[in-house]
């Protein structure tokens, strides 16, 4: 099939790979694995996914509806500041609901204390190579800090909720961390239920140690006797989509520059929000260098700098890889750019176009 570009396309056989680790976790550890709908919220695929994962995990109302509608299972509803309008509405639906302050758990109490809640934790540790995404940063307003504070709130709780790492890949410091939280929390997590370890454990990584992991989490469970929670986002679905573009014009300044018909910006946000370059599966031993760059009228709005074997024309495709986590949830309209079109290559092959955005998308996304 051929689809014009630009297109996100998600391959479900490189997702399956990465549900089945979630799959292995949970049959080794006894930890359930819940979406992050933050970082991806592309229903099409909730079929394949609800298969090996216990629900979803949300930051406002319409991810926790759209957890609940589309994918099922359980229904974690998060938010870092409900309204009063967000709480009755998830009430009708939630099965765990997580307050980011006592202040907010105080105020709604009454009307959500018959659902199971919980309260996030701010730990005052992390892992993240980023301040911008370091929840323990200075002046975080993520999480209850104070421990006395958060004991008197025991009796009002199911659980706990610890989000305190941002692409962590080293298992001998997310040990270290969670003998941190077991030392310091662990008389709590004893009078509740459950316990939310969060996301940003990236465990679905090439050659990660999955028996080492499982048994942590399996010995955590059991010396607190609780039902243990992982939110995994890009582990779920890590290397499992490109962005396809197509080069549409080729300029010069000092170095060969081309452009593709699509946008840092408006389609792979968190890369310019990270000053990272995106990825592409093209061999970087090529002899012709470009600088490839989004057409948008942002002037470092730049994918990378690449190697090819092949000079580039236009109409040459490129794709970058790594395209499903925190893009097709932020991509916008900047520039009225045409957003890129969703499709998927299901397991066996065939790929089928979920969405393609038109002018009438763009004219009612304003007003």
């Amino acid at each position: 099939m051929t689809i014009a570009t630009p297109y996100y396309l998600i391959d479900e056989k490189k997702l399956l790979r990465n549900l089945q680790i979630i799959q292995q976790v949970r049959q080794l550890s006894g930890a359930k694995s819940v979406l992050a709908l933050k970082c991806f919220s592309t229903w099409s695929v909730f079929d394949l996914m609800q298969q090996y994962m216990d629900g979803t995990t949300s930051s406002s109302l319409y991810e926790a509806r759209l957890g609940h509608e589309k994918f099922g299972k359980e229904t974690h509803a998060y938010c870092v500041g409900y309204s009063q309008e967000d709480i009755l509405a998830v009430t009708e639906f939630a099965d765990k609901i997580i307050f980011n302050s006592v202040s907010q758990l105080d105020r709604y109490y009454d009307v959500v204390k018959s659902t199971k809640l919980g309260l996030r934790v701010n730990p005052g540790i992390s892992h993240s190579h980023f301040d911008l995404a370091d929840p323990a940063r200075k002046h975080s307003r993520l999480g209850v800090v104070d421990r006395e504070v958060l004991a008197q709130q025991l009796h009002r709780l199911s659980g706990l909720m610890f989000h305190y790492n941002c692409e962590n890949d080293d298992v001998d410091a997310f040990s270290k961390q969670l003998d941190f939280i077991g030392e310091y929390y662990g008389d709590m997590l004893r009078e509740l239920q459950w316990v939310s370890l969060g996301g940003g454990l990236y465990f679905t990584k090439e050659g990660y140690p999955i028996e080492t992991f499982s048994k942590k989490l399996a010995d955590f469970a059991k010396t607190f006797d609780v039902q243990v929670y992982l939110e995994p986002g890009e582990s779920a679905i890590t290397g499992c989509a490109e962005l396809v573009t197509s080069v549409v014009d080729l300029v010069h300044n000092e170095m060969d520059i081309a452009i593709v018909d699509a946008s840092v910006e408006g389609h792979m946000l968190d890369l310019l929000i990270y000053r990272l370059s995106a990825k592409i599966d093209e061999s970087d031993t090529g002899k012709h260098q470009y600088m490839v760059a989004g057409r948008s009228c942002l002037a470092g709005d730049v994918f990378g700098t690449y190697h090819f074997q092949d000079k580039l024309q236009i109409g040459s495709e490129i794709r970058f890889a790594d395209a499903a986590g925190y893009t097709m949830v932020k991509k916008n309209w900047f520039n009225g750019l045409q957003m890129p079109t969703i499709a998927v290559r299901r397991l066996d092959d065939t790929v089928e176009v979920i969405r393609r955005f038109s002018y009438a998308d763009f004219l009612n996304s304003l007003s």
